[in-house]
């Protein structure tokens, strides 16, 4: 039976999501974090934007104004004015961000009914200026969820290249993460470049991201999606997700074309939208390459049958250094559905797949080695690639599931505010 250790302990807390992205838009950390806490008896209230991620366009049964009040699912939802934009204009980027920041810091104080405990402050380094003021006002904490780690991420975009800019900014950031009550990142490379550069290291905890569980686990059995695509008896690495610059699928494109003659049987699928899907359709069929296949976006929740298809799943990303510290989020999906990854990423990721056995790590941008590692894995058994899928799926279970991370994540507030996690106590 449940007791509590001190009064503070069976105090439940009042935490605010301060986040310019939240449902409708595709935000893992968004309904299904706030909806697990609250099954968890906490009471949340989110501060958010007008839904227009990631075209710019306000979403349908929306229509942009100061202020709108809503429910989802019981949790109170508060979405102030922005300008909504997000293509590659850096001007219009940084207004897009910089006026969902003035609108909820002006915003907040009026709407938001319940002073928190803890403002739960999601990535943009932009808010952080807004949590801390509102910090003031209320008298709380504030969790930074680092999810882009500036300004080695902006270099890496392209959106910034002055030195002189990018020193100022990490001194800014530097300060930033100082001030709050304590830090999140998604990998062990973000806590050590933030230790580097003088953080204390018992304020940053690693807490991985989780991905897409509902429907997304590749099932064994018939697939429609198999006979309509004409993959019967076929080897499939899929590649699903964005297909931006920074993915480098003309990699992959190099790879297939190796394989046509050393792998007639391999097929490769490349699933989803991005800024480069069109220029890779035709550079593939330039290339004549009759072994890959592209297939439109699909929400997460509709991945099942895709990801079913798949003998093998690979990830990409140019060899970049500001990679090496990151996970990226379709790892966590791969992981859940249950399949051999092929990581063709350096650092962080790479050592995830060797920790939990789930794969073959390769180097980026080097299309012969992205064959030898689907070389390896068609030369398997079934078997031995099934056991390599279940590694994949026990790890994400255990390290990086929804219910893991809240738990991580709850601990971390309760430690934010002082106070002692009690759901782990019995008698």
């Amino acid at each position: 039976m449940a007791h509590c250790p001190s009064p503070l302990a069976c105090i439940l807390m009042r935490i605010l999501f301060l986040t310019q992205w939240f449902q409708p838009e595709v935000m893992l950390k968004g309904l299904p974090f706030a909806r697990a806490l609250r099954a968890l008896g906490h009471e949340v209230e989110v501060l958010t934007g007008f839904p227009n991620y990631p075209g710019g366009k306000i979403y349908n049964g929306y229509r942009l104004r100061l202020y709108q009040k809503e429910e989802i699912d019981k949790i109170p939802v508060h979405r102030v004015w922005l300008y909504p934009s997000h293509d590659r204009s850096a001007a219009r980027r940084i207004l897009n961000y910089c006026s969902f920041a003035a609108s909820a810091l002006l915003m907040a104080p009026w709407v938001v009914k319940k002073k928190p405990d803890v403002i739960y402050c999601y990535n943009l380094i932009t808010l952080a200026r807004t949590a801390f003021v509102l910090r003031r006002l209320w008298g709380c904490k504030v969790v930074m969820d680092i999810q882009d780690l500036w300004p080695e991420s902006v270099a890496g975009s392209g959106m910034m290249k002055s030195p002189f800019l990018l020193s100022g900014l990490t001194t800014f950031c530097n300060r930033t993460y100082q001030k709050a009550d304590a830090l999140a990142v998604l990998s062990p490379g973000f806590r050590e470049t933030l230790v580097h550069r003088g953080l204390p290291e018992e304020k940053i905890d690693v807490i991985y991201n989780w991905g897409q569980e509902d429907n997304q686990q590749a099932g064994h059995g018939g697939n429609p999606l198999q006979d309509l695509l004409n993959l019967q008896g076929k080897f499939v690495v899929l590649f699903a997700g964005t297909m931006g610059v920074l993915q480098g699928v003309d990699t992959l494109l190099e790879a297939a074309h190796l394989c046509r003659t050393s792998l007639p049987d391999v097929r490769f699928v490349l699933a989803g939208g991005g800024t480069e899907k069109e220029r890779l359709e035709t550079q593939a069929a330039r290339m004549d390459l009759d072994n890959v296949i592209f297939l439109p976006f699909r929400p997460p929740s509709a991945m099942g049958d895709v990801f079913a298809l798949a003998d093998a799943l690979i990830v990409h990303l140019k060899d970049e250094p500001v990679f090496r510290f990151t996970i990226p989020s379709k790892t966590q999906s791969y992981l859940f559905a249950a399949r051999p990854l092929i990581m063709a990423v350096r650092g962080n990721a790479a050592d995830l797949v060797e920790r939990s056995q789930s794969g073959i790590v390769c180097p980026p941008e080097n299309p012969e080695a992205i064959v030898r590692a689907v070389t390896d894995l068609f030369g398997m058994t079934i078997e031995e690639r099934q056991a390599m899928g279940q590694n994949a799926r026990t790890f994400y279970l255990n390290e990086m599931s929804l219910k893991t991370g809240v738990a991580r994540f709850e601990k971390l507030f309760y430690a934010a505010c002082g106070r002692i996690n009690n759901s782990a106590k019995t008698e």
